[in-house]
């Protein structure tokens, strides 16, 4: 068993709902809390059976913290980041790391230095549909992938005009408070990627950035395009990537991906492949072809197919339960790393650190309304 006992900064609902995941890993154990004096942030320390909720500068420095988890807005990370490494402290801190890339670039040297942790929560990897998405692409099964979209229209019924997200002092903006997530899924995905374009549109009346677009080329030549609109009520937001290749086109549903669609032609041994790679998907036969219907053209080549799929997969599977699955194996993979420094992760500091150097390109590019 790996024990960790953390210290947790920041008492909202989302620090709340992190820790109840973190917690129960093997071996974790919350010693305390600091934030500020609501009486929401008593009622999580009720919840956790401690007594007390301290100030920031007293937990940073107890002797019993090996980690310092901070869900605190994210102009404060930067400093509370730093203030914990210094203390000797391992660090799993709300995206995004920092607000700027030269932050980001002193924290993950000053954790370098004190061979400590300095992970930024992004925890989309660690889905299932990360890894099959991934074996879609490298394997090539359905041909390369040329173009895709992350169309994000999310609600803003919980976010008050006064609220900090609006102020870009204290966020960073869209793509550096939301975007992040994505960045690093795509570069999961498709490997680097440079910001070609990017514009914001602010709202009516009050001047707020509330809609944020970006292309991004990535290594294989493919363009994807990041659309974050922050305008909607809460029961219609809605959130879809979509990856079209040679040979078919790929649908994710949700922001943290549950369910998949994915429309292609392919050869027989073709259809056994996506089987492997989607296990448990349901595969709908739409077409049949035989004799010289098998052959297909497409970007001036020859295929061969056998049939044309619409396949469907994750149709069981209920976003929140994914997304607590997702914390805990985080958790539990940083841990491990604490404990084992051979450990391999599946995100490391170079995750938080090069998402928020996309975000912060496109945040630049948008200003100048390139």
């Amino acid at each position: 068993m790996n024990s960790i006992r953390i210290g947790a900064i920041g008492t909202g609902g989302f620090g709340l709902f992190a820790l109840q995941q973190f917690l129960q890993v093997e071996g974790a154990e919350l010693v305390a809390m600091a934030g500020s004096h609501r009486e929401a942030a008593l009622a999580v320390a009720r919840r956790f059976g401690l007594v007390e909720n301290m100030e920031v500068e007293t937990l940073i420095k107890l002797d019993q913290v090996d980690l310092v988890y901070i869900a605190t807005p994210p102009f404060l990370h930067f400093a509370q980041v730093r203030a914990a490494l210094e203390a000797g402290k391992h660090v799993i801190c709300e995206k995004p790391l920092a607000l700027s890339l030269a932050q980001a670039d002193e924290l993950l040297q000053l954790a370098r230095t004190r061979n400590l942790l300095c992970v930024a929560n992004l925890m989309q990897r660690y889905n299932p549909l990360f890894e099959a998405v991934h074996q879609l692409i490298d394997s090539n099964v359905i041909g390369e992938c040329l173009h895709g979209w992350f169309d994000n229209a999310a609600g803003d019924e919980g976010l008050s005009a006064d609220h900090w997200f609006w102020d870009r002092a204290k966020s960073g903006g869209i793509f550096i408070e939301h975007g992040v997530h994505f960045f690093d899924l795509f570069e999961g995905w498709l490997g680097k990627g440079q910001v070609l374009s990017s514009q914001r549109s602010l709202r009516p009346g009050s001047g707020l950035e509330e809609q944020v677009q970006c292309v991004v080329r990535y290594g294989n030549g493919a363009l994807i395009n990041f659309y974050h609109g922050l305008t909607q009520p809460a029961r219609l937001e809605r959130q879809e990537f979509r990856l079209l290749f040679e040979r078919g086109e790929l649908t994710l549903e949700e922001w943290v991906p549950t369910r998949l669609r994915l429309r292609a032609v392919v050869d027989e041994e073709q259809s056994r492949r996506l089987m492997q790679i989607f296990p448990g998907a349901r595969l709908d036969v739409l077409e049949a072809y035989s004799g010289a219907k098998r052959l297909a053209r497409g970007r001036h080549k020859d295929f061969d197919t056998y049939q044309k799929i619409d396949l469907h997969g994750g149709l069981d599977v209920e976003k929140m339960r994914r997304y607590c699955e997702l914390l805990r194996a985080l958790f539990a993979d940083q841990v491990a790393w604490i404990a084992d420094r051979s450990h391999q992760r599946l995100i490391t500091e170079e995750n938080g650190r090069n998402s928020l150097a996309m975000a912060c390109a496109a945040t630049e590019l948008a200003e100048t309304g390139k």
